[in-house]
């Protein structure tokens, strides 16, 4: 049974006045401390499973950041409840491998929607309904891009459930759908592939909330395997800084 916003959320142990209306999705928990760095007055809110929540300021905008651990399930717990508690805008800040030449580990990707590779995004909608991110949060989110002077690519990327179905995908017992899907992929010129933002975009639309996307590229596998330089960047620094830029050019557009 659904919590009321008065009550504390079951999983991430908060209620109506804890968090802001603008919220970062990070999955990782220890990243949580990094991203609240660039609020104002950043302050921890609490800590529960894979759920961490710092609240801070932007713009005079009371925000927050909270972890949602890997794949859809738990980020869509993490939506819901943040949802009931006032959140209304929610942009995801993760990592990503890339799948079209063009992108190279270091860039950002922003996505504008998501293939639905994921099992939580059909417990809110039919598979024909597509997962979309909100377009405003999408334009902010190139906005800043271009202002933090960062090399990005916006476009469609794929969310998967299985992180070793992409990259052992030939011992699995259902590899010939994998490397059939994963070849459509590539002929359609999806960018980059991660795990959350299809369930993310669909849970935003059930809710009638705001969900919006951007990733940083560690490497990508096909430019290694056609030969072509393939760095290899862990630094999540400008994917941060794009979220927070964007956040910063919502609030002053919303007031």
């Amino acid at each position: 049974m659904k919590k009321s916003a008065d009550e504390l959320q079951f999983h991430l142990k908060i209620k109506r006045g804890d968090i802001g209306k603008y919220c970062i999705l990070p999955g990782d928990p220890g990243r949580c401390e990094k991203i609240a760095s660039y609020f104002d007055n950043p302050v921890f809110v609490v800590s529960n499973r894979e759920y961490t929540i710092y609240n801070g300021f932007l713009n005079g905008e009371k925000v927050t950041v909270c972890s949602t651990g890997i794949g859809g399930p738990s980020s869509a717990i993490a939506m819901e409840e943040l949802a009931v508690c006032g959140a209304e805008t929610f942009i995801r800040v993760g990592t990503c491998g890339g799948i079209d030449l063009s992108v190279d580990g270091g860039d950002i990707v922003i996505a504008s929607s998501a293939v639905r590779q994921d099992g939580t995004s059909r417990e809110y909608a039919p598979i024909e309904f597509p997962a979309t991110a909100d377009f405003n949060v999408t334009s902010a989110l190139v906005q800043a891009a271009k202002y933090i002077k960062a090399d990005y690519h916006v476009g469609v990327v794929q969310s998967k459930d299985s992180f070793y179905g992409q990259h052992s995908p030939e011992r699995m017992p259902v590899s010939d759908d994998l490397l059939y899907k994963w070849n459509a992929w590539k002929k359609l010129g999806v960018l980059a592939s991660e795990m959350e933002s299809a369930t993310q975009f669909c849970v935003a639309s059930s809710l009638k909330v705001k969900c919006g996307a951007v990733f940083h590229v560690i490497w990508n596998q096909e430019r290694e395997l056609k030969g072509l330089p393939s760095k290899v960047d862990e630094n999540t620094e400008n994917a941060i800084k794009t979220a927070i830029e964007a956040i910063k050019i919502l609030i002053s557009e919303n007031k």
